[in-house]
């Protein structure tokens, strides 16, 4: 696996993240339903999206403010709260607000094929700030992955590509660099304070804008539970095991089981949306999977010197 030497023997820590990282994702695995839930579809509209992603990290935040202070933690110091900054700009803003306008056009099955090179994106990104040097196995990997990203996408989109389908793209790497410096400031600050840190710096632009896009009409009552979910889980508790589990297991190591990811998350969109899960689209899912798992498995040099 990248950036790893290969080990006979498991710690338990590096055990413990990997269980914690399974947790996590699942509860993110839901996200992308829960999401569309909240927000609806192009035809049947339910909340803004723009709300939906503000608002749950509003949400989240005040919770946080109420952790944070309930166990007196320690306030973030110099470069620490830059780390912070970039982490609320990829895992606040990024991934949920492009998500939401994507699953207003495409469905969550479509979503989470493409979120599917979520895990190889996060190794490149940790690849290059933990300054290693992926092999050229790794790098082919990822382009193969990228590559069936696009079919798939294609495909779907009866020969070209969906606006949604970029906004997917650019929601993994806003996810995937708020991942990596999240799990960098787990170093130094524990991983729930990371997630209330990152949450309550961003409160004074999640609450107005929140606020100013609340919903004025009436809505499904399904809606604000994927609302709730997405608020509680995904913006909060999912966060608390992901940053441990990666600070225990490994950025790299751990971020492998992500794998399981967008098949959890399709298979929950099922009974969830009542969407429908076809031949091609797991045939899709299936092969984007072994990519990323040969991927992750590729070599990585780390970097000698400054």
């Amino acid at each position: 696996m990248p950036g790893l030497p290969r080990s006979t023997t498991t710690s338990p820590d590096t055990a413990r993240g990997l269980l914690l990282g399974l947790a996590g994702v699942f509860m993110f695995a839901l996200s992308i339903p829960m999401t569309r839930l909240a927000g609806g579809s192009a035809e049947a509209p339910q909340l803004d999206p723009v709300f939906v992603a503000f608002g749950r990290a509003a949400v989240a935040g005040v919770l946080s403010v109420l952790y944070l202070a309930a166990t007196g933690a320690r306030r973030p110091r110099g470069r620490e709260w830059a780390l912070l900054a970039f982490t609320a700009a990829g895992v606040v803003f990024g991934w949920p607000v492009l998500l939401g306008l994507a699953v207003r056009q495409v469905d969550a099955v479509h979503a989470s094929v493409v979120s599917g090179v979520l895990p190889l994106a996060t190794a490149v990104i940790a690849a290059v700030v933990l300054r290693q040097r992926p092999s050229a196995g790794f790098w082919a990997c990822a382009l193969a992955g990228l590559a069936l990203v696009i079919g798939f996408a294609a495909w779907r989109g009866a020969g070209g590509l969906e606006v949604a389908d970029a906004l997917l793209l650019g929601a993994v790497v806003c996810a995937s660099a708020g991942y990596v410096s999240g799990a960098r400031l787990s170093a130094a600050l524990s991983s729930e304070q990371v997630i209330c840190w990152v949450l309550v710096l961003s409160l004074p632009l999640t609450v107005p804008v929140a606020a100013l896009t609340r919903p004025v009409a009436p809505v499904a009552a399904s809606a604000w539970l994927g609302f709730a979910y997405v608020s509680l889980v995904s913006m909060w508790i999912g966060f608390f095991a992901w940053y441990r589990a990666l600070a225990l297991g490994g950025t790299l190591r751990v971020s492998q089981v992500q794998v399981l990811q967008p098949f959890l998350s399709m298979l929950l969109a099922v009974p969830l949306l009542g969407e429908r899960l076809d031949a091609m689209t797991l045939l899709f899912a299936a092969a984007v999977l072994a990519v990323v798992w040969v991927g992750k498995r590729q070599p990585v040099e780390v970097r000698e010197g400054p």
